[in-house]
């Protein structure tokens, strides 16, 4: 595996840097069984109907990143889709798992990041830090989509929390069970932009207009000292928060969304102006929206317009995904 690609920038770590050779980990669990195909489909009645149209994509926003090819901004036009009002929940994917027997990667390596304030005293003994780059994650032994901060940790008070500790390969997995896929970069700004144009956030310009919190991020001082003044310290559950003009809620904050992209900092400049998709392997797959963890001194990557990435096995306690569905 290449060595020198990047940990994905903003609060991820990525496990093609991490790999654990130094302690013992829990026994991997076995590949899960072939799946290909779909299977019974998860709910869709929570599908939103999209137009598509023409939007203004990107920003040449100061406060965007140039190393993360925000921009420059253009018109960009996607055909009519569907995409999910929310994330996918530690329900649904509890639905997926329970009846395929689908084992994610996280289980099979055996291991996965938490965020070191959530990691347990008695797994702290068996975690290892992340790289100098993000000290803040932890390979926790046993940490998965069920188990978030690793061993004696569980979902039951969270099931309508984004399910994380997932994967690209994951999503993808679920999204053939179902029968959708996940959203492309240029769709999915479309929709978090709600029909704004040109806008910071899904809802503004104002982070806390008239003094409320739209979204689900830090509080505080990274990464040491979380207020959550909006709530949550971590996830919150898939319908907090008022949503878009689009009805599609957390399309900011909460959890980073895997899209279907590969990613690449040229991808405004090296992609068309309809339906745009990165298809070229490059190594790290895009991810949208920020989470809990963003915070204005370090990762203001909450804004539409910001982009991320990591490598396509890797999963950590603050990422997650939506599905789209073509119409034609």
């Amino acid at each position: 595996m290449n060595q020198n690609l990047p940990l994905s920038p903003c609060c991820s770590a990525s496990r093609l840097s991490e790999q654990r050779d130094s302690i013992p980990a829990l026994q991997p669990q076995p590949a899960s069984p072939a799946f290909a195909g779909t299977s019974r489909p998860a709910s869709t009645e929570n599908m939103v109907y999209l137009p598509g149209g023409t939007f203004t994509m990107g920003s040449n926003s100061a406060e965007g990143y140039p190393a993360d090819g925000e921009g420059p901004a253009r018109t960009v036009r996607v055909d009519p889709f569907r995409i999910s009002a929310y994330a996918v929940t530690n329900a649904q994917f509890k639905a997926f798992a329970d009846e395929t027997g689908y084992v994610t990667e996280a289980e099979r390596f055996g291991w996965s990041f938490v965020f070191h304030l959530f990691v347990p005293e008695s797994a702290k003994l068996l975690a290892d830090p992340a790289p100098s780059a993000t000290p803040w994650w932890f390979a926790v032994n046993g940490a998965c989509w069920f188990r978030p901060e690793g061993p004696g940790t569980g979902i039951a008070d969270r099931m309508d929390h984004p399910v994380v500790h997932v994967s690209w390969h994951d999503a993808a997995a679920y999204c053939r069970w179902t029968g959708q896929r996940l959203p492309t970069e240029a769709e999915w700004e479309y929709a978090a932009r709600g029909g704004l144009e040109g806008r910071t956030y899904p809802w503004g310009d104002l982070l806390k207009p008239e003094g409320a919190h739209r979204c689900n991020i830090w509080q505080g001082k990274f990464p040491v000292k979380n207020n959550a003044a909006d709530g949550y310290a971590g996830t919150a559950p898939v319908d907090a928060y008022a949503p878009n003009g689009y009805s599609l809620y957390n399309m900011v904050g909460n959890v980073w969304e895997w899209c279907a992209d590969w990613f690449s900092p040229a991808y405004h400049a090296s992609t068309g102006r309809a339906n745009p998709r990165f298809a070229r392997p490059t190594g790290v797959r895009s991810m949208r929206g920020g989470s809990y963890l963003c915070h204005r001194s370090y990762c203001n990557r909450y804004r539409v317009a910001a982009r991320s990435s990591n490598t396509p096995d890797s999963s950590t306690g603050n990422c997650g995904f939506r599905v789209a569905e073509s119409l034609k």
